[in-house]
């Protein structure tokens, strides 16, 4: 007895000693392109802005995330559907996702502006756009704003917006609507440089636009939520946060 005994307190002993294992979690990034935050190279591996923020808030939180990408227009049912546990896909926050998500506190923010053809006038009001044909990412946050907005534009949908961006630079669009940083990207490409031009941000509407960009978590999840929100706390006083973003925009993504 005495022999049973000490093997089971030497085996409860080492147990105690093993660090306990990080928490797995699923982390959802779109499949598609959005540079410069989530990039896949030919082997299907992603990196970007987003990607290497979202590691380094994983570390500080002590969780063991894996990646795990998803179609843009099947990422919230697919968090919803317990296949991811977290979206990190600039979602915005939203006054209409809210309902069906909960969300981190942010980690970026940015504005939405309009690229626009080269050789047209066109300001990012309703009354520029009246008529002229506007490309936004369907089941974005920037469709929701141009049909809200633009409705008297002609507004087409396009799966990425990098088939927008194109489109663009065929002349089939006379503007696009997105995220300031990632047309900014676009604009310092060859084919921007060539074909479009920045005709600025467009006036903020809160419901639509949101307040900044979080981490998608399904409702109910208070610990996890807890954890992702004191990590971004964390990186952002110990200057990682700061570091990691100097190697891709050269002012203050956080805003603020």
């Amino acid at each position: 007895m005495r022999k049973k005994i000490t093997v089971a307190l030497a085996a409860t002993l080492a147990s105690l000693a093993l660090p306990a294992l990080a928490e797995t979690v699923r982390i959802g990034i779109a499949t598609e392109p959005y540079p410069p935050f989530a990039v896949p190279d030919a082997r299907g591996e992603y990196s970007g802005w987003e990607i290497d923020i979202t590691k380094a808030i994983c570390t500080a939180a002590k969780l063991d995330c894996q990646f795990v990408a998803t179609a843009w227009d099947g990422i919230i049912p697919s968090l919803q559907a317990e296949k991811i546990d977290v979206i990190a896909a600039s979602l915005s926050i939203t006054e209409e996702r809210q309902k069906v998500i909960d969300f981190s506190e942010r980690y970026y923010q940015t504005g939405a502006s309009l690229a626009v053809g080269q050789g047209l006038d066109i300001k990012p009001d309703p009354a520029s756009l009246k008529g002229k044909k506007i490309g936004v990412q369907s089941g974005s946050i920037h469709q929701s704003y141009a049909l809200k907005h633009f409705n008297g534009a002609e507004i087409r949908e396009y799966q990425t917006q990098d088939e927008a961006n194109q489109d663009l630079f065929a002349g089939r669009l006379d503007a696009t609507l997105a995220d300031a940083l990632v047309l900014e990207a676009f604009l310092k490409s060859r084919e921007g440089e060539v074909c479009c031009y920045d005709a600025g941000l467009v006036a903020q509407d809160d419901a639509v636009l949101g307040q900044g960009i979080g981490f998608g978590l399904r409702k109910g999840n208070p610990e996890l939520k807890e954890k992702l929100n004191n990590a971004i706390d964390s990186i952002r006083a110990s200057g990682e946060y700061a570091r990691i973003s100097s190697g891709y925009f050269q002012f203050n993504i956080y805003g603020e």
